[in-house]
């Protein structure tokens, strides 16, 4: 009987010290990505939504945003893309079909990167949308 007993409590303690190591690396981690975004530029490119737009997101996924993220090489520390589910507001019209997102380290490495491509860049919009999109830079704060 005592054995069992040390043997339960020894499991038990196991378990609450590997609850709270995990506990901690998640914190860890939640601290040191938001360490890794402050300082950033965030480069929102967002297709409005309106009676008649349409959008490709399996051509946006695989081909638009791969392409204008390999043209952004080193600085491009990450990208994201998001499909629009529903407004803010109940009952009212979904405004972005779509939104997609980049993050860089420099504004004027962004530029230099986008200006020489952007006719490229736009050709590439009537493979996947009829929306034109409306573009947002902005600095990550946190």
């Amino acid at each position: 009987m005592k054995f069992r007993l040390i043997i339960s409590f020894f499991l038990l303690t196991a378990s609450f010290a590997a609850f709270g190591q995990e506990k901690q690396a998640r914190k860890a981690k939640k601290q040191n990505s938001a360490v890794v975004e402050n300082g950033l530029i965030k480069v929102s490119v967002m297709y409005p939504f309106a009676e008649g737009k349409t959008f490709n997101m399996e051509y946006y996924e695989t081909k638009h945003m791969p392409m204008v993220a390999g043209l952004l090489g080193s600085n491009l520390v990450k990208y994201t893309i998001e499909k629009g589910v529903a407004n803010g507001i109940p009952n009212q019209p979904l405004p972005y079909m779509a939104v997609g997102t980049f993050y860089v380290k420099s504004l004027s490495e962004y530029q230099a990167a986008i200006g020489p491509n952007r006719d490229a860049i736009r050709a590439d919009f009537a493979n996947y949308t009829n929306a034109l999109p409306v573009i947002l830079v902005s600095e990550v704060v946190r």
